[in-house]
């Protein structure tokens, strides 16, 4: 799995694809929270807190994670070499989790450099250092959980086709479904019962919920199981693909 994970990083960072979405990802929020007016902007807002980065950086990441993931398998279907899988000496867990910690390391790498806007916040305060850093570091974690859940679904659409650019579309349609799909469908229901129910199936309630600093082990379960759920789809695929 080592060997896997290694080839994965270096695969990023040998070609412009890791330093591009890295980039992409930073100038897109700092565009979105710092420059464009709109409902994003931190100075528009008026409170000196995060939130809407943890409102905006999951719509970023619902595209931006499928691009870093969608030549995972596609690129191995097209080439020919995904058979080559089936004769190594590692087992298809470990290729594909190889795979996810290698995707999964890139995005972490990009969002490190968010933690300056923590500080920066802070600073922007009436009161300086007045920042809830409970809520904040609560958010965070949430968002690793999510990431792992995005980075699980982009792996498995990269199975489905050989076309990358197809294995993108597949990627961001699944994550979009489970992260706001839910939520929509809710709101054609008038009870409170059945829009909760629905609610609590899609991703941005448990996210919602571990972002205000509450970290109810159902969502921790719930992202943990999804993420498992479609790493071993990805397995399946993969073994079907050699039949």
């Amino acid at each position: 799995m080592l060997a896997i994970y290694k080839r994965e990083i270096q695969s990023f960072f040998t070609s412009s694809i890791g330093y591009l979405i890295i980039s992409l990802f930073l100038g897109l929020c700092g565009l979105f929270l710092w420059v464009f007016k709109g409902p994003f902007n931190l100075f528009d807002y008026g409170f000196a807190d995060l939130s809407n980065f943890f409102l905006l950086v999951p719509w970023v990441f619902l595209f931006l994670i499928p691009a870093i993931t969608m030549k995972s398998f596609s690129e191995e279907k097209k080439q020919g070499t995904l058979e080559l899988l089936f004769i190594k000496p590692i087992g298809l867990w470990q290729t594909v989790l190889g795979k996810f910690f290698g995707s999964l390391t890139l995005t972490l790498i990009a969002v490190i450099p968010t933690f300056l806007y923590v500080y920066s916040i802070s600073q922007l305060g009436t009161v300086g250092g007045n920042l809830d850093i409970g809520v904040v570091f609560g958010s965070y974690f949430g968002l690793f959980f999510l990431i792992c859940s995005f980075t699980a679904m982009g792996l498995f659409a990269s199975t489905l086709s050989e076309n990358q650019i197809v294995a993108f579309i597949i990627g961001a349609l699944l994550c979009f479904l489970l992260y706001y799909g839910f939520e929509g469908l809710s709101t054609l229901f008038q009870t409170d019962a059945t829009w909760i129910t629905i609610q609590k199936m899609g991703m941005k309630f448990h996210f919602d919920s571990i972002a205000q600093g509450i970290l109810d082990t159902r969502d921790l379960i719930y992202f943990i199981g999804l993420t498992l759920f479609f790493l071993y789809l990805t397995v399946v695929q993969i073994k079907n693909h050699n039949r």
